[in-house]
């Protein structure tokens, strides 16, 4: 049984990946690792609420761990996961703790605005275009001050992109991308926060890790480098994310991220 070191687990669809995720999660408890250095991240709630309930199950019922296991393992999607770090620490980045998140109706909302501040005509460059661009600028965690295109219609995105997040920052707000960025620049920046949060979980477990994108990806990285405790489990043969900047190569490069890797087919 492999409890330590970096695990992938390919599985195709239909062969159980909930519950290999979550028997793996009772496997490491069961072998006296306390619950609460456990960190399982998927990409739905209603996943992370399936799970959830099957090591209800699993471990004595009502979601309660048997006598002497310490703690309830954290579980959640990669944003509702970056959520709870940034209300502790987001203060160092300059913003407040009570930040609002905000939805696609009020990034339009927004980016209709700083169209009109920046005099761009909405009916060539159209607000949504202008936010799925950045939307695909910020996974690749390149923040305004990093973003230096050449082409004219790149400039424009450039320009929008930097009064855009000026705004939000103004109005301590943070969009979902936002969640996952300023998580990394946060560990970048502050590399004992970082650490605070590697002690804490030292077993990281991540579903549908082959629709992880870079952001996502980097995340993971940072948080298992110390332990090196990492469980994946993906389909190589499929990304239904793909829509959403998932990157394929995160799967196909598990073994060069970590070559001391145990690969398990079911």
């Amino acid at each position: 049984m492999a409890l330590e070191g970096p695990v992938l687990v390919i599985s195709g669809p239909g062969s159980g990946k909930t519950k290999c995720l979550t028997h793996r999660i009772a496997n490491l408890i069961a072998s006296d690792i306390p619950g609460d250095s456990i960190l399982a991240i998927t990409f739905t709630n209603k996943a992370a609420a399936e799970i959830k309930e099957r090591m209800g199950a699993l471990l004595g019922g009502n979601g309660r761990l048997p006598a002497g296991r310490q703690g309830f393992p954290t579980l959640g999607t990669f944003h509702s996961i970056c959520v709870r770090i940034l209300r502790r620490e987001i203060g160092i980045l300059g913003y407040s703790d009570r930040f609002t998140i905000a939805d696609t109706d009020d990034q339009r909302s927004l980016m209709r605005q700083v169209l009109a501040d920046l005099e761009i005509d909405s009916k060539k460059f159209s607000p949504q275009t202008l936010l799925n661009k950045i939307s695909s600028i910020k996974t690749e965690l390149i923040e305004p001050d990093n973003y230096h295109p050449s082409g004219f219609t790149e400039q424009i995105v450039a320009r929008a992109y930097i009064k855009y997040q000026s705004e939000l920052k103004r109005m301590n707000a943070l969009d979902f991308d936002d969640l996952i960025i300023l998580t990394v620049k946060l560990f970048r920046e502050h590399p004992d926060v970082l650490e605070r949060y590697q002690n804490r979980w030292k077993h990281i477990l991540v579903d549908e890790y082959q629709d992880t994108s870079h952001d996502q990806y980097t995340l993971i990285k940072m948080l298992a480098s110390q332990s090196r405790n990492l469980f994946c489990i993906g389909d190589d043969a499929q990304s239904i994310y793909r829509f959403r900047d998932a990157d394929i190569r995160n799967i196909l490069n598990f073994q060069k991220d970590y070559p001391e890797a145990k690969v398990i087919l079911l």
